[in-house]
């Protein structure tokens, strides 16, 4: 008989070599409920699939999440499990997610030692944010009803095994923004002649670098990026079309708020300088997520039944996840588990030869049935 390691191993390595993007986890989907029905869960398939699981007599429900996508990157790991589809990779380690969750359902079915429900929730497209929003305009938790949430994702770098997470604000939001500029093209022999859209737009990339140094707290933890500079220009033709686009990370809503509103002025004070057009949008794309407490220490206490080290309190992430939707909705907890720091392990999130460590498969099972005890304790109401 094959061993729980060796199981969960080679499903994990069969997500990996069959990635799928966001709102495309077909066979993704299919494999998920097949396992989950498999174990004699019930199923229930939407934009993503939710599994239940009942013991007892017990009217509390939690649920715990699990992210399915993966990501247009190219892989160039040498593992003999590489993506069999070109340009799509689990670069993220959501192959391991839903692997840890669906071992976790496995071994909450054979031994149980739980009194009450718990609803496991596949989620397609975290990477765009979008996800836990279809789930819940579904009306996932109108019909499952949670008193609470928990995610965990990997995090490359820390220590196989070590469970980090801190009540309050976990990850950043993100934000993005595009700013039209519209001057007046040229010649380039006689700029006088017209509103050089790249000078304009040179001006307010540099004015945008002081929001954070100059309008911020120290240590807020913002980010401002622009990471696209588009021009109608040619080789001798000065632009007099220029877009701007960026990425906005803030820890707190009142630091995105003002971002927000200080890109405004930098905005409309530039444009009113160069005698141009301006128009912003600014769209949140994920917002803070926010942990609370009695569920952060939950999570705390089960990684340590789980044999685990434990951080509690550790510095917020400066990525977004889009688990800030359910945490928003119902108190929740979002947790990082070690990968591991040398090697294929330890490359970051969304690298070309990052792999997830098969070896947190089983930790990662325990951690759940843990929690799962600690949240539904046997004898209680």
């Amino acid at each position: 008989m094959t061993s729980f390691q060796d199981r969960l191993t080679a499903l994990r390595r069969d997500f990996h070599r069959h990635p799928e993007l966001g709102f495309q986890e077909d066979r993704t989907k299919a494999k998920v409920a097949q396992h989950l029905r498999g174990l004699g869960l019930e199923v229930h398939e939407g934009a993503g699939v939710v599994g239940l699981l009942r013991a007892g007599s017990g009217n509390r429900a939690i649920g715990l999440r699990a992210d399915m996508d993966a990501l247009p990157i190219t892989e160039i790991s040498t593992h003999d499990y590489g993506s069999v589809t070109p340009g799509k990779m689990h670069a993220c380690g959501h192959d391991g997610h839903m692997t840890m969750l669906l071992g976790a359902a496995e071994r909450l079915v054979q031994e149980q030692g739980f009194d009450g429900t718990v609803v496991f929730i596949f989620q397609p497209n975290e990477e765009h944010g979008l996800g836990a929003q279809a789930m819940i305009a579904e009306g996932v938790l109108e019909r499952f009803p949670i008193e609470e949430v928990y995610a965990i994702h990997n995090l490359p770098g820390a220590p196989a095994g070590q469970v980090s997470t801190r009540a309050g604000q976990i990850c950043s939001s993100e934000s993005l923004f595009e700013i039209a500029i519209k001057g007046r093209g040229g010649h380039a022999s006689m700029p006088q002649a017209g509103v050089d859209a790249i000078t304009v737009g040179a001006g307010m990339v540099l004015a945008l670098q002081t929001i954070v140094s100059r309008k911020l707290a120290p240590g807020a933890g913002a980010v401002v990026s622009v990471t696209e500079f588009l021009t109608d220009g040619q080789r001798n033709v000065l632009p007099g079309h220029a877009v701007l686009k960026g990425d906005v990370r803030a820890r707190m809503p009142a630091d995105r708020a003002a971002i927000e509103r200080f890109m405004r002025q930098i905005a409309a004070g530039v444009a009113a300088t160069h005698a141009v057009e301006v128009e912003m949008s600014f769209n949140t794309e994920f917002s803070e997520t926010i942990n609370a407490a009695g569920p952060a220490e939950a999570a705390c206490r089960a990684g340590e039944a789980a044999g685990c080290e434990v951080i509690r309190d550790r510095p917020p992430m400066s990525f977004s996840e889009d688990f800030a939707h359910f945490a928003n909705a119902v108190p929740g907890c979002f947790l990082l588990l070690g990968n591991g720091e040398d090697g294929p392990h330890g490359k970051p999130l969304h690298a070309a030869d990052y792999d997830f460590n098969d070896a947190l498969l089983p930790v990662g099972a325990e951690f759940w049935v843990q929690l799962v005890r600690d949240r539904l304790p046997e004898g209680k109401d």
